[in-house]
């Protein structure tokens, strides 16, 4: 069956290992476009963060993005949210004082104070360089709990994987677990993951159901192409799901096809050998 629509995470997948898009990726997605294939940018990033890799493309595409939180169009117009209720998050800050310092809570608005923390943490060099980026976006409230006036996208932390993985099992813990989800980003070779907490049921690949839903388009009719944890979701929902050449080894296991790294262009390599042999 011809594929209808494409789902492609940015980091690592999307973008080579110095976050650069390959030409031959955007030469393969404006493709796409043209023969009237939908390209879906699914993603961790935020809206704002994400959007930059978009314009790149040169190509009208979907942004799926905070895991699966939010659907929008180029230009910012939210076309569905699932966002994660205030009650719980506050449930949630409560119960993970110990990791405030790598806190915040995200939410849906024009630009600023869209990502709320308690304190920057200025002396941490990740962490300062986000805040620099990303500073017309960023605010402080104190304590964090206070910004919770409305339901937020979600809340992030980010730290050392093992510090990470920590607060994975007290999370998982809580006896409250199911009112939301985890997703999980990790990158070894630097030591360092992202822990997002969003809406109960929500993951890229839930989402990318549902848009799919919205736009006619079956589940045999989307590939999906992905290289991390956060990633599962998507490719196992895709009817034809595909990993990267640098993907976790949690995703190499199970057997999907396979195409080049993101140093590589695999993404290119997937739309030609996947998406663009058969004809539309």
């Amino acid at each position: 069956m011809a594929i209808r629509l494409i789902a492609l995470d940015i980091d690592g997948t999307l973008l080579d290992s110095r976050w650069q898009l390959p030409p031959a990726n955007r030469e393969a997605i404006r493709e796409a476009v043209d023969r009237g294939i939908e390209v879906a940018l699914v993603t961790g990033r935020r809206f704002d963060f994400a959007r930059p890799v978009a314009e790149l493309l040169d190509a009208d595409v979907t942004l799926i993005v905070s895991n699966g939180a939010l659907v929008k169009t180029g230009d910012g117009v939210t076309r569905l949210a699932h966002l994660l209720p205030a009650g719980v998050a506050r449930q949630v800050l409560q119960a993970t004082r110990a990791f405030r310092d790598s806190a915040a809570a995200v939410f849906d608005r024009p630009q600023a104070n869209q990502l709320i923390y308690e304190h920057i943490d200025w002396d941490n060099p990740k962490r300062r360089a986000y805040a620099e980026r990303n500073l017309a976006f960023i605010a402080e409230v104190q304590p964090l709990e206070a910004c919770l006036t409305e339901d937020p996208v979600q809340l992030t932390y980010n730290g050392p994987v093992s510090e990470m993985r920590g607060l994975i099992e007290i999370l998982t813990a809580l006896p409250y677990a199911a009112s939301f989800a985890l997703a999980v980003t990790e990158y070894e070779s630097r030591d360092f993951s992202l822990v997002d907490v969003v809406g109960a049921g929500c993951s890229k690949g839930a989402t990318l159901a549902r848009w799919a839903a919205v736009q006619g388009v079956t589940q045999d009719e989307v590939m999906a192409v992905g290289d991390n944890l956060n990633d599962r979701e998507m490719l196992e929902y895709a009817g034809l799901p595909v990993v990267m050449g640098n993907a976790v080894p949690a995703l190499r296991r199970d057997g999907w096809p396979m195409t080049e790294t993101n140093d590589e262009a695999g993404v290119a390599a997937a739309i030609a050998r996947f998406a663009l042999s058969t004809p539309i």
